[in-house]
């Protein structure tokens, strides 16, 4: 079963509590969204591997570390997603970008796929999905769907604001697949995360 792991930094919780306000305005809610994905994305890159090099320094031979393994790509989910993917690629600059499309019948909530471009070499790298919320599951669990089919094996989920039943949903449809939230809040409602913090589309792109 994939972990669920919440993300107490307490730099990652203040500004959390920023993005909840109601009173938020679409540029302070972008910006801070950036940040928080930038902290997150220095958490989640915990357990990247290293490998032993050395190095030349000014004084002498440095036994040192570098990255190794998988290279990296990110996949927001649009068009939420794309909100949390310059946070994320200031501290990993070296990270390809794939997108994926979701919208979602309002009457029945169910996703649907529109659009997928992602790197060619897909099935090769660790691949971290973004969205900020993880609601109902179903978007996620699609993505999650979409990348392996076209050979994604190696796949972390990210988010902001995380629903029991979304975490449960994505644990049972894909269970090896890691979750990291800022938050795992009360309950689902109508579809939406109570307590949440609205729709996230709507607040990075000023359409609500």
């Amino acid at each position: 079963m994939g972990e669920l792991h919440i993300m107490n930094h307490p730099l990652i919780q203040h500004k959390l509590t920023i993005v909840r306000d109601e009173n938020c305005g679409t540029r302070e809610f972008r910006e801070v969204v950036n940040e928080i994905a930038n902290l997150m994305a220095f958490e989640f890159s915990r357990d990247m591997p290293l490998e032993e090099v050395d190095v030349k320094t000014p004084e002498g031979i440095a036994h040192a570390k570098q990255l190794a393994g998988k290279k990296l790509a990110v996949v927001p989910i649009l068009r939420a997603g794309i909100g949390m993917v310059d946070g994320i690629l200031d501290l990993i600059p070296t990270a390809k970008v794939g997108h994926i499309g979701m919208y979602r019948d309002e009457e029945t909530l169910e996703p649907h796929e529109y659009f997928a471009k992602l790197p060619s070499d897909i099935d090769q790298r660790q691949v971290f999905v973004v969205d900020p919320m993880l609601a109902t599951g179903g978007s996620a669990i699609m993505a999650i769907d979409a990348l392996k089919k076209r050979g994604a094996k190696n796949i972390k989920f990210v988010c902001l604001v995380s629903a029991p039943e979304g975490v449960k949903a994505l644990q049972e449809a894909h269970p090896d697949v890691d979750i990291y939230a800022a938050a795992l809040d009360e309950k689902l409602e109508n579809g939406y995360i109570v307590p949440g913090l609205g729709d996230a589309g709507d607040r990075l792109f000023g359409t609500k």
